[in-house]
């Protein structure tokens, strides 16, 4: 999918004769989220965190808890970006919804019955070896419980993206004030990030605090981390508001000072996420590991964990409008397959996994070998799928 932006001065007024200008920074992000999505996924087995593999290396915890605390509110905010500009082209909030449920719903219930199945089923082997999979996928379905891996991303961005259209039809103007504080972000970019760090804290601290970070809402195969919806749905609607009119001329615009000072917000990032650690440190050596953590603890990890996904989704989005605008990238390839690569990596993630598990193997060159195979994989079957008439409507 092309990044666009509607060409226009007035933040009021409707787009759909707008002049368009192609942009590729924006694409890539998220292509470069997408490969964030596989790398997690790829190192988490070899993590103190998801230690489900003899090896170890205390590198992969340094990725696996920056990419957790950011990388998924950063693809709700770029999905929210292109909410107002696709509802100014359908007159009607009923086509954006079956347009988004054959985006989002088709992909999240055909994964729901196949890909997730086939990779929680390399899980329960490790379990229980002489599991068939009849029986595996038969007491998924019926008695659960019925993960989601990754695709319940899928079903929480049509809810947001429904809440999104109804609010835009009762008023094209509901987000006029996010979208004035992004042109405000244009000259003044710090103000904006503080503004999304104060509204996102506000959200999940009691929500951690509430909740626990590891509760989940479940339902068969519908689930959502409990205390993260709301901070989703934040960077949702910012999204929306910095896409509502005129973003060129808001906070991400090439020209304006988030992009120029793209070096700023880096090391800023490496504050929190030092104060991230900071919080792991006290929790093992001081704590000692308790079940449940003082309300303090909480509340401070998650002031922290808000401060480093603000800073550091700005950061990336600044480095991609100040360098990826134009010319070739060697993400580019990958561009139209990510989607489908997101759809279906996570089944080969696991049975790859599950085939190294065995070997003596430093953890390094397991999680290597599972990325790359994973990678080509799912890029290959998405290709094949891309074959099937009218695909294109989904991936």
């Amino acid at each position: 999918m092309t990044t666009t932006y509607p060409a226009r001065d007035d933040v009021a007024a409707a787009a759909p004769a707008a002049v368009r200008v192609r942009d590729l920074s924006l694409d890539r992000a998220r292509t470069f989220l997408t490969i964030l999505v596989l790398i997690h996924h790829s190192v988490i087995p070899y993590t103190h965190y998801g230690h489900t593999d003899p090896s170890s290396w205390i590198g992969f915890d340094c990725v696996v808890l920056a990419t957790d605390s950011f990388f998924m509110a950063m693809f709700f905010m770029l999905s929210g970006l292109f909410l107002w500009p696709s509802l100014d082209h359908r007159p009607k909030i009923g086509t954006l919804t079956r347009d988004r449920l054959i985006r989002l719903g088709i992909p999240f219930v055909i994964g729901a019955f196949t890909v997730i199945p086939i990779a929680y089923y390399a899980i329960a082997l490790r379990a229980d070896p002489v599991l068939s999979f009849a029986d595996f996928y038969r007491n998924m379905i019926t008695v659960g419980p019925w993960p989601s891996g990754p695709l319940w991303f899928l079903w929480v961005l049509f809810i947001y993206t429904f809440i999104g259209g109804t609010m835009y039809r009762i008023s094209r103007h509901t987000l006029d004030p996010l979208n004035r504080l992004a042109y405000l972000g244009y000259q003044r970019p710090f103000v904006y990030i503080l503004a999304t760090f104060a509204i996102t804290a506000a959200v999940y601290v009691p929500a951690r605090v509430y909740f626990g970070p590891n509760q989940w809402f479940e339902i068969g195969p519908f689930s959502v981390q409990e205390s993260r919806v709301l901070l989703y749905a934040v960077y949702f609607f910012m999204g929306a508001g910095i896409g509502a009119c005129h973003p060129e001329r808001g906070v991400i615009s090439a020209g304006g000072r988030l992009a120029k000072l793209w070096y700023i917000w880096a090391m800023l990032a490496v504050l929190p996420y030092a104060a991230m650690w900071g919080f792991i440190g006290i929790k093992r050596g001081i704590l000692d590991n308790p079940p449940d953590l003082p309300m303090w603890y909480e509340a401070g990890y998650g002031l922290a964990f808000a401060a480093f996904s603000v800073t550091v989704i700005f950061a990336i989005l600044a480095y991609f409008l100040r360098f990826q605008r134009a010319g070739w990238s060697i993400l580019d390839p990958l561009q139209h397959d990510a989607y489908g690569i997101f759809l279906v990596h996570y089944a080969y993630m696991l049975w790859l996994q599950y085939a190294l598990y065995d070997l003596e193997w430093p953890a390094i060159a397991k999680a290597s070998t599972v990325f790359v195979l994973g990678l080509m994989l799912s890029w290959a079957t998405t290709a094949v799928l891309r074959k099937i008439p009218g695909s294109y409507r989904v991936l």
